[in-house]
């Protein structure tokens, strides 16, 4: 394998955070609850899922026609992967049993041969594998296998895992490059990885090899949706086809040859991080390189300073380099996850701080803005400006949204977000045999085997409103070992000290890591402090939509002005190039924030406006008192304008 380092799993970790226990204990107490009802359309004023009578009515337990889209299965997948991360920090007998009843419909529901997919069976039997192009058979394939990993791991119930094996081992009999298989691939990636994680927990080198095929297999030609769309017309099907370039599918060429990042950003992501894990796995320097190119491009090219991708609302994709608009920004929940979980494992196979600086740029905005204070409500898409009155007035624009919704039909984000914030636990930590990493900075405790020994560490912070970090170290010997802590990319000034002793970090760095080697001892104290001023953030010249304005930060949260705080007309408002804030922890605001306020600001002066829509004059300004909010927790009061990048004012 290619990897420095691994994963601390979730189960050696225990969060004790001010910011993301109160989030994490939301999940299980509302949101798991809560996307159960919807999964069984008992949620008033929600969109019907029918996700559950689905697999009943495939059970043959309630006669129905399937409802919803192809990928309705998903759905629970991804609530029930949640539910398995939960678990893993501490049984839960009824949310275990509800769990297993889930399971045991599934089991009904699942044919004789292994498959298991709700459309087919109900809407087009015999017919499975006709359209891989478009009926997601193996993205929900893929979802629901890395529930049954979930599970099995918190509960060591063997059921929901032999379910899905036997439908990994049809897949695997289906697809592949032997004689009488199907050279072909899912149209949605995700089951590249969803193999990979099956073959580290059951060790059968069939899922491995499958997962390869798919990565490898993926936009070589003959062009495999090509192939079975004539073997469809052969076969006497009717159907409209609708009409999408390869490079939606990302099939447009064979991986190791594309070089941006194109396509359904949430598709393109997920086969990022299944090629990724292949690379890793075979220890394939070439793919691996063409992963970095394409990581390089979305994150330096493509990517929202909120950690968002995908902005283009036609067919939820990648446009082009620079191509950022705020107002018409996709931005899409799901694509926010998958970047997450792409930069996880390239952070595991080079042990770059890089990678986790983008994985808490996107964790503490674009992705966590996904989901409303209270658990209860959602956001697909995530602009980075907002004007109300366009809503319902501009086609242009007919994705963005004021309010959370509380459900989809579309479903995809709120179970995928969820599942998120239940596993938190699992990306703050790594470890090698003699190392162990500070990924992100969160309290919690973490227990981890590290230079033969039991090695236990708890840390303390108010992060992300406060850069102080307390760590203390327990073993039961002296062990020598190095502990590694992230230096953020946007920290200019980080100091360590270990029991009171000042350390030089900057001597120290590597990779954006300062590695302390020593031997520690049982009741070791090592103290951090991160400077965390507020900074305006510009942008690169060519991202035209940001030119002559900044964005404002302070440590990984990017602020955003709101009309609740400013007034209307935003774009009027200008912001001093040389501003300076005053924040305070405001703990009634908005679930309890950092806020921030400046006398800087500039509006242009009412009196000097006239009727004229035109004039050869230049308005005045007046100063103006601005509020800035983090950007996750917008739409969370009264409905109105917001935006993150604001007109730079020159003096």
């Amino acid at each position: 394998m290619l990897r420095k380092m691994n994963a601390v799993p979730i189960a050696q970790v225990r969060l004790q955070d001010s910011f993301w226990s109160p989030r994490q204990q939301l999940v299980k107490d509302v949101v798991i609850p809560y996307q159960w009802e919807a999964l069984n359309d008992r949620v008033p004023g929600a969109e019907p899922s029918g996700t559950i009578a689905n697999f009943k009515a495939a059970a043959g337990e309630l006669d129905a026609a399937h409802h919803g889209f192809v990928f309705q299965d998903s759905d629970l997948a991804k609530w029930l992967e949640t539910v398995g991360f939960v678990l893993q920090q501490g049984r839960d007998e009824a949310l275990e049993q509800l769990a297993d009843e889930a399971i045991d419909l599934m089991g009904r529901a699942q044919q004789s041969d292994g498959y298991l997919d709700t459309y087919y069976q109900l809407q087009k039997p015999g017919k499975q594998w006709t359209n891989v192009r478009d009926d997601h058979e193996m993205y929900n394939a893929g979802h629901f296998m890395e529930a049954a990993v979930a599970y099995y791991e918190a509960t060591g119930k063997p059921k929901v895992l032999d379910i899905l094996c036997r439908f990994a081992d049809h897949i695997g009999e289906v697809f592949g490059p032997g004689e009488g298989q199907k050279p072909g691939y899912c149209g949605h990636p995700e089951i590249e990885l969803a193999l990979v994680k099956l073959y580290r927990l059951t060790g059968k080198e069939s899922y491995l090899a499958t997962s390869k095929f798919f990565v490898e297999e993926r936009g070589r030609e003959p062009q495999y949706f090509n192939i079975e769309l004539e073997e469809r017309k052969a076969a006497g099907y009717t159907e409209r086809v609708e009409t999408r370039k390869q490079s939606y599918f990302q099939a447009h060429a064979p991986i190791r040859e594309q070089h941006s990042a194109e396509g359904h950003a949430v598709r393109a992501v997920y086969l990022f991080a299944g090629a990724t894990d292949i690379a890793d796995e075979y220890e394939d320097e070439s793919l691996m390189a063409a992963v970095r190119t394409l990581w390089n491009n979305t994150v330096k090219r493509r990517m929202y300073v909120t950690g968002g991708i995908g902005s283009s609302d036609a067919y939820e994709a990648f446009s082009f380099d620079y191509d950022l608009p705020n107002e018409r920004a996709y931005a899409e929940t799901c694509a926010a996850i998958g970047l997450f979980n792409w930069g996880h494992r390239l952070l595991q196979i080079e042990g770059r701080a890089e990678y986790a600086d983008t994985m808490e740029r996107t964790l503490y905005n674009g992705l966590l803005s996904g989901i409303s204070l209270d658990g209860r409500s959602y956001f697909y898409v995530n602009p980075l400006e907002v004007w109300p009155v366009i809503s319902g007035k501009r086609d242009d624009i007919p994705g963005a949204t004021l309010r959370r919704q509380p459900w989809f039909g579309c479903a995809c984000c709120p179970p995928n977000i969820a599942r998120l914030l239940a596993s938190l636990g699992g990306y703050a930590y790594s470890f090698a045999d003699d190392e162990l990493y500070v990924n992100l900075y969160i309290g919690s405790e973490v227990v981890q085997a590290v230079g033969g020994s039991r090695v236990a560490l708890t840390q303390s912070t108010q992060y992300p409103w406060e850069g102080a970090v307390g760590i203390s170290v327990r073993t039961d010997k002296a062990t020598e070992f190095t502990l590694a802590l992230r230096s953020p990319g946007w920290c200019r000034d980080f100091a360590v000290k270990v029991n009171g002793e000042p350390l030089d970090a900057a001597s120290l760095t590597k990779n954006g890591y300062v590695k302390i080697r020593r031997t520690w001892n049982d009741g070791d104290v090592v103290e951090v402090d991160m400077a965390m001023p507020v900074e305006l953030i510009r942008a690169h010249p060519e991202l035209r939509e940001a030119a002559g304005k900044v964005a404002v930060q302070r440590g990984p949260v990017v602020y955003c002005l709101e009309e609740a705080d400013n007034g209307s007309n935003l774009r009027d408002v200008q912001l001093s190039s040389d501003a300076s804030f005053q924040g305070r922890f405001e703990p009634k605001l908005l679930g309890g924030v950092y806020a921030l306020n400046t006398g800087d600001g500039w509006r242009t002066e009412p009196s000097a406006v006239t009727e004229d829509l035109y004039a050869a004059k230049r308005y005045g300004k007046t100063p103006a008192a601005l509020r800035f909010i983090p950007y996750y927790a917008w739409a969370n009061r009264s409905e109105g304008e917001m935006t993150v990048w604001v007109r730079e004012r020159e003096r």
